[in-house]
């Protein structure tokens, strides 16, 4: 059976839809021309974890947009979470976990456990997927050199859930090899990023005693972006930003923007302690921190080179 071939009409209309989409391309770089010169040549440092991480799409996304990154002339720090797969691994190994606050109650096995999937599985992942995408990377840990020399966080109260039947009192719960980073050397990443590479990051660190501590890669992203002074610290997370109790997005607050959100329960969960680590990166020599949904594609580029951005800003 034959077709008649397209109309006159039909080609044009063709062609014509054809230079919109191009137009539409050539306006969008146009608009990202400013942002470009702005950011040339400065530092953001990404936390990349959450769902985003366990999904193929989203991880060739986000490898294609660090490596666009460093094809313009801005130099992407990684630092990458893996909450999930470590528990994975711990329930294959038959360990169990126990939760305070958030953090993983870390015993020597655990720990272990946490440097062979972060510093081993995961980070090298990461490294293959921008290699795939047509960069070069270099997966390190905090212990590499001793970038990040940790110290113990501190006890924390259990939850009632575990409390002493007989006292009624909540329990204090040493976390084990759970730390925060107590100073950054950026030797390891300095001397990466004037290779032309990128720095991957998986959040363990060394203490002063020789132990390996595991840290919240939040945490681990804030303080790094603090000693680099850089430009922008992104937190990919499972939600749009910040929102507001209409559930509307917030798009620019300062700390004490955020101190009044908590008290007035705007703002609660796990969301306090990511704008904790926003602030605290920010009053440390960060210009600027972003809290954005890492689920959406290229949520990072949008933030970055438009001007109705993608996320939640947090500046002084």
């Amino acid at each position: 059976m034959s077709t008649e071939p397209d109309s006159p009409t039909d080609d044009a209309a063709h062609q014509a839809a054809h230079y919109r989409a191009m137009l539409a391309k050539a306006e969008t770089l146009t608009e990202a021309l400013p942002y470009l010169q702005r950011y040339a040549g400065k530092t953001f440092v990404v936390k990349y974890g959450g769902h985003a991480m366990g999904d193929p799409e989203l991880a060739q996304d986000f490898a294609e947009d660090i490596v666009l990154l460093k094809a313009v002339g801005i130099n992407p720090v990684v630092v990458h979470g893996g909450g999930p797969q470590i528990g994975r691994m711990l329930k294959a190994l038959g360990i169990e976990s126990q939760f305070v606050d958030g953090l993983r109650v870390t015993d020597k096995q655990t720990a272990e456990v946490a440097e062979m999937v972060l510093a081993g599985a995961i980070n090298k992942e990461l490294v293959g997927w921008i290699a795939r995408a047509g960069g070069k990377a270099i997966g390190i840990s905090g212990k590499d050199g001793g970038m990040v020399i940790a110290r113990k966080v501190e006890a924390k109260k259990a939850p009632k859930a575990i409390n002493d039947a007989d006292s009624g009192e909540a329990l204090v719960v040493d976390l084990g090899f759970v730390g925060e980073p107590a100073r950054i050397d950026t030797t390891v990443i300095d001397t990466i990023v004037n290779a032309k590479m990128i720095p991957v990051i998986a959040p363990i660190g060394v203490g002063e005693d020789g132990e390996t501590y595991n840290i919240n890669a939040d945490t681990m992203a804030g303080a790094i972006a603090a000693a680099l002074g850089a430009a922008r610290l992104f937190l990919l997370t499972d939600v749009p930003g910040v929102l507001d109790k209409d559930r509307q997005l917030l798009t620019d607050l300062t700390p004490a923007d955020i101190q009044r959100l908590a008290e007035d329960g705007t703002i609660s969960g796990g969301m306090i302690p990511k704008l904790e680590t926003c602030v605290h990166a920010v009053e440390a020599g960060c210009e600027a921190a972003v809290v954005l949904d890492g689920r959406v594609p290229h949520a990072m580029l949008i933030e970055v080179f438009t001007a109705r951005g993608a996320g939640t800003l947090i500046r002084a």
